[in-house]
């Protein structure tokens, strides 16, 4: 059923479960064998770098069928200026209401929100098949590198206003809100909060990987 009637508001402490929950659903088996976003979610509300001001959820007759969350991390250019972006994520439309243009109502809400905010940049790690539709770029093209001079195909950046950047390299610093993520047992006592689901390998993770993974070089 194509959903055309819905609201988009802020998240509430009451919203909690619920959106961990359908983060969950969403992202199980996706991208590894289970997932940690539910995890990732509610470490990020707790952390020092997350906008609550950008936590924004979708709703249809009483049911949450989307989220987008926000922080702020650092970009440093080779003169050591520093300048804040918006990290997003995670962005999650309950599963079986994927592609209908949730997902995107939900970025075109809060990027308008985040540029009255004042901010100028949004970076996010992802798929780029996901993004490039919404007006993110390949972080080479706007010479936004991690510490190395690397430039992972994954690695996504929306400008909210023109002339950002002005050809300089910068260095991206994400935030460290997901770094408990990889402590496998951390996110196994989470998990074992919610009803038991089976972890599996399909092919989603297998693109994951290669997107993770890939590089590219400036010539």
């Amino acid at each position: 059923m194509k959903i055309t009637d819905y609201i988009i508001r802020q998240e509430t402490e009451k919203d909690y479960r619920e959106v961990e929950e359908m983060a969950r659903d969403a992202f199980w088996n996706l991208s590894v064998p289970g997932c940690s976003e539910h995890y990732f979610i509610h470490l990020l509300r707790q952390h020092k770098a997350f906008l609550p001001q950008l936590d924004y959820v979708l709703e249809s007759d009483g049911m949450i069928l989307g989220c987008v969350m926000y922080s702020e991390s650092d970009i440093t250019d080779e003169q050591g200026n520093r300048k804040t972006v918006l990290t997003m994520g995670p962005l999650c439309v309950r599963k079986g209401y994927q592609r209908q243009g949730l997902g995107k109502a939900l970025l075109e809400h809060t990027f308008r929100l985040a540029e009255e905010m004042g901010y100028d940049t949004v970076i996010n790690f992802g798929n780029p098949d996901n993004y490039v539709a919404r007006g993110y770029k390949s972080c080479l093209k706007y010479n936004v590198c991690f510490e190395g001079d690397i430039y992972p195909s994954a690695l996504l950046v929306k400008t909210l206003k023109d002339g950002v950047f002005d050809g300089r390299k910068w260095y991206y610093h994400q935030n460290d809100a997901a770094d408990p993520c990889d402590d496998e047992q951390a996110v196994a006592e989470y998990d074992s909060l919610f009803p038991p689901k089976e972890k599996a390998w399909q092919p989603s993770q297998e693109e994951f990987f290669i997107h993770r993974h890939s590089l590219m070089r400036r010539e």
